[in-house]
């Protein structure tokens, strides 16, 4: 993990010699509770604020009597203002001047009064914490301070905008459910909740980021995953000691059991399906405020092979389709080198027409082949990220329009052969049909092209190897990467090559460690004799 950053004192800046807060012989206890006197509370609040513009102090009279002092603090944009304006305002300066409002109060203490009858909130909560308070008002809440009281009253009154649920544009599908996460935490736990509606669905919150405090949450069910996971992955978070959580990606590199390695050993999602089907096999989601990518782990090789859709469609030609993708991450990842070997070294393998076309194709090329290979895909990649970082219209035009007329021009002045650009060609659509390996296929492909180039057919060999032995040696929060191939467990393989009909799969996936390995008891189905 990172290297601790020196405490600083919260919600400020470093101390200086103007710094006029309390002296350094009272005990951080004293100085960050709240006092009874209102007007000494917002004065520490606004000097912790440091004069923010977009914070509001909002004071009043309590039902119109002079003697009962109020303010409201919130921040503006993230306050649903008429809630807070019918829900907390109204009650408390109109409601409040009744006189047979008034008798009811006088059996009761007032703080406790508007918390248990006066306020109709859905969630309210007492703190004597500055830093509770200060945390509650960053968040979006509304704090009430009354003098007299050593207490702040927190209510919820979150109104800042949100984008609406829409289809992931990375995980789009032609059968199953369109709706994806998006930026607000509260949303994409209920997604959740909607898919699992079972009281064993845990979900634990942390605070992470000494300065974004921002919100993350990990999501297991209770009976199937494995406890020493959820306590692997809980002293994992708690560990994370950094300034900033802007993104899940941030968690995803903080927890990871290999950084070094390019194979992800976090998964990452934006399906509620997707995701409540990793957690029904014994695998935990960990959800961060402000992104709709959740992670889940373990996270295994063969789940990139997968998709949702394979388990909504009849399993033949989900199998097929499974195929493919092991076949087009073949393509990705060996037919350049193997383009670069055969040329380079072993022309003999090849039969005798097709050596002589590409002979002709390959004739006034100035540079060897894996010159040729690298510099097309380079510019392949960089067409793809022009696509991807550039508005949709214009991107789309460039990727395509782009790439057919350097291929062109590229070939017409003999920069590199119409062989290499189909190789290349078909290598890049490959890659396209396994998203979730977009950025290790390419530096894969690069490592099997260099040694395709100093030892042909058996620098590939020799690469693979390298590579296997690497995979073997990973690890995903315990459970071997390769898994359930290696090590290998027969059990397992009849959702990894084949994709097996619904009715038997009835045990988790093994490895995971669940403790409940029975997913269901039902049988193959037949109609009933009479």
């Amino acid at each position: 993990m990172l290297k601790k950053l020196k405490k600083l004192p919260a919600y400020g800046q470093p101390k200086t010699e103007n710094d006029s807060r309390p002296p350094s012989n009272e005990s951080e206890t004293e100085v960050n509770k709240l006092t009874s006197l209102l007007t000494t509370n917002l004065a520490v609040l606004k000097e912790r604020f440091q004069g923010s513009v977009d914070i509001v102090f909002r004071e009043f009279k309590v039902g119109f009597d002079p003697n009962k002092s109020a303010a409201l603090i919130y921040i503006d944009g993230l306050v649903k203002a008429e809630s807070m304006n019918a829900t907390i305002l109204k009650p408390l300066m109109f409601d409040f001047a009744r006189e047979e409002l008034w008798q009811e109060l006088n059996q009761h203490n007032l703080l406790t009064f508007i918390r248990d009858y006066a306020v109709p909130n859905n969630r309210v909560q007492e703190f004597s914490q500055l830093k509770d308070v200060i945390d509650s008002i960053l968040r979006g809440n509304v704090a009430l301070l009354l003098d007299s009281f050593n207490s702040a009253l927190i209510f919820d009154s979150k109104g800042f905008e949100g984008r609406a649920i829409v289809e992931p544009a990375t995980e789009s599908v032609v059968r199953g459910p369109r709706e994806g996460f998006n930026e607000r935490l509260g949303i994409n736990l209920s997604l959740l909740r909607r898919k699992i509606t079972n009281e064993n669905l845990i979900i634990e919150q942390l605070n992470l980021g000494t300065r974004t405090r921002t919100t993350v949450c990990f999501a297991y069910l209770r009976g199937v995953v494995n406890e020493k996971l959820v306590n692997e992955v809980r002293d994992r978070l708690q560990r994370i000691d950094i300034d900033g959580i802007l993104e899940s990606g941030y968690i995803e590199q903080l927890i990871e059991d290999a950084p070094i390695s390019i194979f992800p050993t976090v998964g990452n999602t934006e399906k509620p399906d997707i995701l409540a089907a990793k957690l029904l096999e014994g695998r935990i989601g960990i959800f961060v405020d402000g992104t709709p990518i959740a992670l889940t782990v373990p996270y295994l090789l063969v789940e990139a092979l997968q998709s949702s859709e394979d388990y909504y469609s009849r399993p033949y030609f989900a199998t097929i389709v499974r195929w493919l993708r092991i076949a087009s991450l073949i393509f990705a990842l060996y037919l350049p080198a193997l383009y670069i070997a055969i040329q380079s070294f072993h022309p003999d393998l090849i039969p005798t027409p097709l050596l002589v076309s590409m002979a002709k194709s390959k004739e006034g090329i100035p540079f060897p082949a894996y010159v040729e290979v690298f510099a097309m895909g380079m510019i392949f990649e960089i067409l793809r990220e022009a696509g991807v970082r550039m508005p949709r219209p214009i991107g789309q035009a460039v990727s395509i329009v782009g790439g057919l007329v350097i291929g062109e021009a590229a070939s017409k002045a003999n920069l590199v052969s119409e062989t290499v650009i189909i190789f290349v060609a078909l290598t890049g659509i490959a890659s396209f049909v396994i998203p979730s390996l977009g950025d290790v296929i390419p530096l894969s492909r690069l490592f099997l092209m260099t040694w395709a180039s100093l030892l042909g057919m058996f620098g590939i060999l020799m690469g693979s190897m390298v590579l296997f032995i690497h995979l073997t040696k990973l690890r995903s929060f315990g459970v071997p990467y390769l898994a359930p191939l290696a090590p290998g467990n027969l059990d397992d393989w009849q959702d990894v090559l084949v994709k097996a009909p619904t009715w038997a799969l009835n045990t988790r996936p093994r490895l995971l460690g669940a403790w409940n390995s029975i997913r269901g008891r039902s049988t193959r189905p037949s109609p009933k004799k009479k």
